[in-house]
This record gives structure tokens, sequence and C-alpha cells, in this order.
């Protein structure tokens, strides 16, 4: 509407502090709520705290810290409360009869932006299931005129019926979508399946930690890269560049965060899947943010949930530009390494630091690598571009059979194609 114009932007955080909570995670989730509202383009205005035993049942804030919230929307004319914690659809009810303002708990904040950044049809779909789901049960809140309100004892008024209406009009969307989802998922698990053969490299970490800048400098790639969370939500695959013989697939993977509504982990399993599947994982930090530690248990964790956390990986830190002076830079690289020597320390901006990535992963792939023969008929010289994309040629020999290849590639590649070769011939 025209009136919320002026203060759609505005924003004002509420926090309680459970008084059993750790400080240091308190804060930085607080902080973290500040940069999802600034990843929404909302200016925030202030910030409202209440140190309490539990969350209050009726309004998360106590009677007096709703008093002060309230007198602190008004002075700043805020359209917007982002409450730190997931609330009941009461709860926010309540805090906007009082306010005067919308109330965004920090699942709605993140289901927004997931909204907002979905870009490829599978991952539009999974977004709206998630949210429609959130919102079924909030229908019943939303409303303030009689269309909305319940009929009699024992009777169906016009509210009931029309909010009965909207959760079918929500059932029928989730079951449309998620038979979009079942086709789409057929699309891309053979899209894998191709794949299946090819080295692959899955990035991972919490969100804004740059992984796709790593991923642009690995391969030349125009994937977005942004100062936001979330700026990745759709899966990218591509080849890391110099290209590699056999060729070194780079996918980049939707960023982790505390706290994030568990639907979204469910419903993101096509991305997470190139982690599942990988050879190998990029576990990217940023070693600039006070929290990386807690960043990296989040991330560890939902591997695990995954099943991905049996997948060798090589831990990378990003952003040492970040971290201050060369001084500094230089004690906080020792010290990483000192707990991760076979880690990666480095600035996704220096290219000697790229470089650096690229020759490990490179080491990694060729370390059981072996060499061999390839007999090719001269009639199935169309198997050539199996072998050039899978195997490192050495050699090409030509003799009365056919094409004789001296290779380098996995032992299981190698016997594959020399078993096709022969059955070719």
């Amino acid at each position: 509407m025209e009136d919320e114009a002026p203060n759609r932007n505005r924003a004002i955080l509420a926090a309680v502090h459970l008084q059993d909570a750790d400080e240091s995670a308190f804060q930085d989730a607080l902080t973290e709520l500040g940069r999802l509202a600034k990843t929404l383009g909302l200016t925030v205005l202030d910030t409202v705290i209440q140190k309490r035993p539990s969350i209050h049942a009726a309004s998360y804030l106590g009677t007096g810290k709703v008093e002060e919230l309230k007198a602190i929307v008004a002075e700043h004319d805020a359209g917007l409360v982002l409450v730190n914690d997931e609330i009941s659809p009461s709860q926010a009810r309540n805090l906007e009869k009082e306010t005067g303002a919308r109330v965004m708990d920090r699942t709605a904040v993140i289901l927004e932006i997931f909204h907002r950044h979905a870009r490829s049809k599978i991952a539009r779909a999974q977004v709206e299931i998630v949210r429609l789901k959130y919102m079924a049960p909030r229908l019943r809140e939303q409303g303030d005129g009689g269309e909305r309100q319940q009929g009699g004892i024992g009777g169906k008024g016009a509210g009931e019926s029309k909010m009965e209406l909207d959760h079918r009009k929500i059932r029928d969307r989730i079951a449309e979508l998620t038979e979009e989802i079942e086709h789409l998922e057929k699309d891309a698990q053979t899209q894998r399946a191709r794949r299946q053969q090819l080295n692959r490299v899955a990035f991972v970490g919490y969100t804004n930690a740059g992984k796709s800048t790593l991923m642009r400098a690995l391969t030349g790639s125009d994937v977005l890269v942004a100062d936001k969370l979330f700026a990745t939500l759709d899966t990218t695959v591509r080849a890391l560049v110099p290209e590699t013989f056999p060729r070194i697939l780079i996918s980049d993977t939707v960023g982790f965060i505390d706290n994030l509504p568990h639907g979204l982990v469910a419903s993101f399993k096509s991305t997470l899947d190139e982690a599942h599947e990988a050879s190998l994982l990029l576990h990217v930090v940023d070693c600039s943010d006070r929290s990386w530690r807690r960043q990296y248990g989040v991330t560890r964790d939902v591997l695990a949930d995954i099943g991905a956390d049996k997948v060798p990986r090589i831990m990378v830190f990003n952003k040492l530009d970040a971290v201050g002076e060369l001084e500094l830079q230089a004690k906080t690289a020792l010290a990483l390494l000192s707990e991760w020597p076979d880690a990666i320390v480095m600035s996704a901006t220096e290219p000697a630091d790229v470089k650096q990535l690229y020759n490990a992963i490179q080491a990694f792939f060729k370390r059981d690598l072996v060499e061999g023969e390839i007999l090719v008929p001269y009639s199935r010289q169309n198997l050539r571009a199996n072998i050039f994309s899978e195997c490192e040629v050495i050699e090409e020999k030509y003799n009365d059979a056919g094409v004789v290849f001296r290779v380098r590639a996995h032992p299981a590649t190698l016997e594959r194609l020399q078993t096709g070769a022969e059955d070719a011939g």
C-alpha cells in the first residue's frame, strides 16, 4: 500500500537472550540477522534485546519490552520488526497488534531471501513449497476483517470457509510443485549420471564464505558473485580452467547457515547431492569472520546429516586479505596451518593463491593414476573422445589393428575403457 512506502525498508531487530545461552553465540546470531536484513535491502535502525529465562509465550518479549519496542518503532517510523528466533503465528500476531509493524521471524527472513534469489525452475519450486508450508498455519492469524473470523458455535461462517479454501489451494499447489520437482530431479539425476565417471569437486561452506568467487577464479565462469547471504541457490557446474586431462568438474552449492529451516535443507537435496556424490569437497571458511569456527561446525554437521562427511575434503581458509595488515595475515595463516597442515590459506583475489588451490585439486586426482594402453580399432575411432576426456593421453601409436593410446588414468577408468575398446573390436 502507498502509506507503507516510506517505512517498508526500515527495520528494528528484536531478540531474547536466554539467561543460560552463550553470549558469543547470541551476538553472532544477532549480527547474522542484521546481515540477512541487509541482503533484503533493509535498513536496521535499532535493536531491542531482553534477557529472560525463557521466551514469553504470548508475545516473545515481555510486556515492558513490547512497550519499549512499540515506542522505538514509532520513533523511527519503522515498518518491520525482525525477530531473532522462529516464533509462533500467535506471537507474531500479538507483536504486530502492539507495534503496528509487520513482524518477520528469522525463518521468514531466510525464506524471503531464498525466494528472491532462486533462479532455476527446481530451486524456485523447492523454495515455494517451503514458503507455503510455513504460511499454512499462519493463515488464521493474518486477517483483521470479519471475512477471516470463524462463524458461530457449531456453524461455518464465511471466514472459516475462506480459510479452508486457502488451505486447500496450498495443498493443491504443494502437490503440483512436488510433481514438477520429481520430473526436474529425474533430469538432474540423468545429468549427474553422465558426469559419474568424471572427476568431480564440490564447494561447500557457510553462506558468503567466498565459494562463488573461488568458482569464478578456478573456472572462468560468470557465476554470480555478491557480498550477500545466499547469493547462490542453484547448482552451477563448470570445468576447471586451464582444462585438465582428464577433465575436472567444479560445482558450487548453496551455502549453509545456523538454524537454517529444516525444510530448506531437505528441499535443497538436489544441490546437496553434488556434495554427496563428489570425489572431493572444498570446504571453504571465511577466516576473517570472528565466528568462523561456529560456521565451520555448522557446515560439518550438515555434511554429516546428508552422508557426505566421508567424502575426502580440502580445507580452504579464504578471505585472508580481509583479516588485517600483512603481519596479522601471516600470523593467522601460521596458526591455521599449525592446526590444519594440509589446508589452503588464501585470498580468492590473489592469482598465486588461486594457482595453489588449482594445483592441490590436480594433485588430488593424480595421486591414484596409473599408466596403461588402450587399443582402439580403426572402425571405432569415435571412442577417442571418451579417452581424451577421461584420461591424460601420453602417446598415440598406430599398428595394423588400430590406434594404441598410452594413457594415465584411474585404474577403474582404464579398465572400463580397455574393456569397451575390446568389445568394439
